[in-house]
């Protein structure tokens, strides 16, 4: 049974937001609401993109762009939360090559691998839940 349109990126960015906040409790111990967040805008963004752009591409070129829009939410979410709200949600700062200790190379290479899973997720979800295009890959 296909689901009706009007809820696909809500359910999309709540599934997202959901494995991104329990990576962060696997890997942390503890997670924020914002990670939540944060994860669901992840989520839907490597989904549309691919949706939209790269469907074609292949895996490899799509998962450094999952990584470089997650790099960049990233950023983006630490400067909010952690410079201008001063709430100090995560820091790497001792990490190498860390930019304003907001994002740092490891965790980029990290997320270049779990963009993996989450596109095949997204694209997936996509086919088999809302009429999308059905998944077909060619690593590079």
């Amino acid at each position: 049974m296909k689901l009706k349109y009007p809820i696909k990126y809500p359910f999309l960015f709540t599934i997202g937001g959901i494995i991104y906040y329990l990576i962060e409790i696997l890997w942390r111990g503890y997670s924020y609401f914002s990670m939540f967040i944060l994860g669901g805008l992840c989520f839907l963004l490597i989904g549309l993109v691919n949706e939209y752009y790269f469907f074609k591409s292949p895996l490899l070129f799509q998962q450094l762009v999952a990584c470089i829009t997650i790099t960049l939410m990233e950023f983006s979410f630490g400067l909010i939360f952690n410079v201008v709200l001063g709430l100090d949600l995560w820091d790497y700062s001792k990490n190498s090559y860390n930019l304003m200790g907001q994002i740092c190379l490891k965790y980029s290479i990290f997320w270049f691998f779990l963009s993996l899973p989450a596109i095949l997720l997204y694209d997936y979800l996509n086919y088999l839940l809302f009429g999308g295009k059905k998944p077909q890959y060619q690593l590079i």
